[in-house]
Parts: structure tokens; sequence; C-alpha cells
């Protein structure tokens, strides 16, 4: 006996809206990532192939990088892939050896380092570069410092508040990236440096005090960001192995903090920033 169409269109409602509530619910995709300090160190050959690192990318949904590695190699390998759906952003280090860390800033042939490897035409800022206290105040520094204004080049330091200082006022036009945003510093010093300098950001690796022990986010960094939500990026500092084998870890912890903000604000923190820093020219 067959159904009347009322009956039949209600069985089968009723039917749809079963199956509905009985399928597993996908997950929400996480916040893409654009970490904005990477090395991919040669030294002579990197730990992590390439096709691992990009796997890595892909994996943990990084969408784009600022490039960097000890020497130059690494970054003209990852420049080279054009991974899809990855942004690399290069920046020229200033460093041959790990040794060159320590001695840099009093350097001449590191400016002609500079000078030469800036030739390939892709760059688009120097560092991670290690500055501390006076050492920035050197004629080599301010040399690099006008080179990156002259090319607009971002410079990304890794250096105390001081040194920070000092390279503003080697050109007050200089824009700077600001590596683990002086790690301890507090927040209040921090708020008032971002306030000094409209073309400073703060890069949040390594940088304490962000979370409790709870891993709830701190009120008065939950202030900080609602202040000057244009200001911060992230980044994974990969500097040793061990920094690759955490990289999931790292892009999770961030992701948990970032999931207590205002999604607009985690947007910009994790991508948008990053993104409007390093748009076309």
């Amino acid at each position: 006996m067959l159904l009347p169409r009322a009956m039949w269109a209600a069985g089968f409602a009723a039917a749809l809206w079963f199956a509905t509530i009985g399928a597993p619910t996908r997950a929400a995709e996480p916040i893409e990532i654009f970490d904005a300090h990477l090395h991919y160190n040669w030294e002579p050959t990197p730990t992590y192939k390439l096709d691992e690192v990009l796997a890595l990318f892909r994996k943990h949904r990084i969408t784009g990088i600022i490039a960097t590695s000890r020497p130059n190699t690494g970054t003209h390998a990852l420049v080279d892939a054009k991974a899809d759906g990855l942004e690399v952003v290069p920046f020229l280090r200033p460093y041959r050896v790990r040794a060159d860390i320590q001695t840099w800033f009093g350097d001449p042939a590191i400016f002609d380092l500079v000078q030469q490897e800036f030739k390939r035409g892709y760059y688009r800022g120097i560092g991670e570069f290690h500055l501390s206290g006076k050492a920035a105040d050197t004629e080599w520094v301010k040399k690099t410092v006008d080179f990156a204004v002259d090319h607009d080049l971002y410079l990304h330091a890794h250096a105390d508040q001081e040194a920070v200082e000092i390279l503003m006022r080697h050109n007050p036009r200089a824009r700077i990236i600001w590596a683990h945003t002086g790690f301890g510093l507090p927040t209040d010093r921090v708020a008032a440096m971002l306030g000094k300098y409209p073309n400073l950001w703060g890069e949040l690796s390594y940088r304490g005090g962000i979370v409790d022990g709870a891993g709830k986010l701190t009120t008065e960094w939950r202030t900080l960001f609602e202040r000057y939500p244009d200001r911060f990026l992230l980044g994974s500092d990969t500097w040793v192995p061990e920094r690759w084998a955490s990289y999931g870890d790292i892009m999770a912890s961030y992701r948990a903090w970032l999931d207590q903000l205002p999604p607009d604000i985690a947007a910009k923190i994790a991508h948008g920033n990053a993104r409007a820093l390093f748009a076309s020219r």
C-alpha cells in the first residue's frame, strides 16, 4: 500500500534528521599561522630535509613564514621550493657561522655580505640578528640600519630595550620586528615602546608571562593585545633541531591562548599582521 504524500514527506524528513544528528561532527579547522621567526640553518646541511619541513608546515596549517638561515643557503632553498599554499618572505641573515653572532656588529666583512646577498633581489628584511645594549651603537650597525631603510627592508632584532632604542636612534624610519618582545620585559614597558615607536612590532617566540600556570591568558597580556592588536606576530624560532621536533607543540600552545581572544584580534596576531606587513610592494 502506498503512503500518502504527506506521510512519506514526514518520514523522509525524520530519517534525514536522525542521519544528521548521528553523523560525526567535523572539527573546525585550526586557525592559520604565519610563522614570523623561522630558521632553516645549514651548517653545513640541515637536520631536517626540505620535504620534511614543508610537510610540517602543511600539517600544522602554516601558511606563511619569514625564512632565515645561517648561512643564507637554507633561505635560498625555501624560496626556490615554491611550495603551494605557503608564502615565503625571505630575510637576509648577517651571519656565515654561529660565531658571527658575537662579532657581526663590528665586522665590515658582514656589511659586505649584506650588500652582496641583497643582490639576489628577493629579500624583504635583515635578521634575525643579535644585539645587546651599546653593542648596537657602532658604525656597521648604523650602516646596516640605513641600508635597510634605503632599500625598504625590515629589521628583525633579537635585542634588549636599550639596543632597540639605539637602532631607532640610528634612523627613525627603521621598521623593526622585535624578536621575543623583550623576553621577560614587563608589559608596561612593552606598551611604552610600542607607543613610542609606531614602526615597532613584537614577535612572541620565547616570550614569557603571556599565560599563567593553568594556560590562561593573563590580564596584562590580554589588555596589551586589545590595545595594540596590529602590532604582534607569532614565531617558532627553530634555531636548534629540538625546536623542529616540537614544532607542533609550539603552534598548539599559540592556538590555545589565541582561542581566548576575540576572533578578530586572534586572526590579526596569528596571520593578519604579517600579511599586512609583507603585502606586495
